[in-house]
């Protein structure tokens, strides 16, 4: 099952981002959460090496076992963490919005992740270098201690979509998926096709069909022409497994926490 995304995956890849006027963002450290806890201090390092970017929608910010030159922090939009199998498969482990941050392996001493990160929703974000990444998180303080946190926070992400797949069922992963995807958004309204929803939750469009069916009925969502509206949240978190619920107190607990 092939993802649908359509990409070039080559050392020019990153040509795909638009480089936006400084003065479209006017605080470069307060439109992504992560950043924008950074004290004064902290942050002022940080400022002027900052670059907003526009990240088209089905663009790679990185693929599985490359370096990536830039790390990237999400103001707006929502980037998919995917694992990609050798038949072309594709599943979703995770998702990254403005709570957070993309390329945690620069930091990690990794240098390379075995997953793909693909813009799911047209997005906005401010990349970083990987030479200053590193300088300032080598010197630790309030940005490396933040950095650690959200990584905790997101292998808890990791972690609860493999136990979501495995015990729950299609319905209730759709409505994690939904959720999830909705707390990153500023609206009520994602653009997502049948098919490529499947091949996020990576399973078949039929499934997602009647599931997305039975909760377009119940009046939860509505699904048409690509576009799916939340109708009735509180009834969709009535509704999802106890996943959603594990992932965002922990993403509550663990970010907002102030630096030591």
């Amino acid at each position: 099952m092939s993802h649908g995304y359509n990409f070039a995956q080559s050392d020019t890849e990153h040509s795909l981002f638009v480089p936006l006027e400084s003065a479209l963002i006017s605080d470069r450290t307060s439109s992504n959460r992560l950043l924008g806890t950074l004290s004064p201090e902290a942050a002022r390092p940080l400022r002027d090496e900052l670059e907003p970017v526009a990240l088209p929608l089905g663009s790679s910010i990185h693929e599985a076992g490359k370096e990536m030159p830039y790390l990237y922090f999400p103001t707006e939009g929502i980037i998919s963490l995917l694992e990609v199998t050798q038949n072309g498969s594709t599943a979703e482990i995770a998702v990254v919005g403005n709570e957070g941050v993309v390329g945690i392996a620069m930091f990690m001493g990794g240098e390379t992740m075995p997953s793909r990160a693909v813009v799911q929703s047209a997005a906005h974000a401010q990349r970083l270098r990987a030479e200053v990444l590193l300088r300032e998180f080598r010197r630790g303080g309030e940005l490396q201690f933040l950095l650690l946190r959200y990584t905790l926070a997101l292998m808890t992400q990791l972690s609860q979509t493999a136990v979501c797949n495995r015990h729950h069922s299609l319905e209730q992963q759709l409505c994690r998926w939904l959720l999830m995807s909705l707390d990153r958004l500023s609206v009520d309204e994602l653009v997502m096709t049948q098919e490529l929803i499947a091949n996020m939750l990576g399973v078949r469009r039929q499934g997602v069909t009647e599931a997305a069916g039975k909760l377009q009925d119940e009046g939860l969502i509505r699904y048409a022409r690509g576009r799916i509206t939340a109708l009735n949240r509180p009834g969709l978190e009535r509704r999802v497994c106890e996943c959603y619920t594990v992932v965002k107190k922990e993403y509550d607990r663990l970010l907002s926490a102030p630096p030591k």
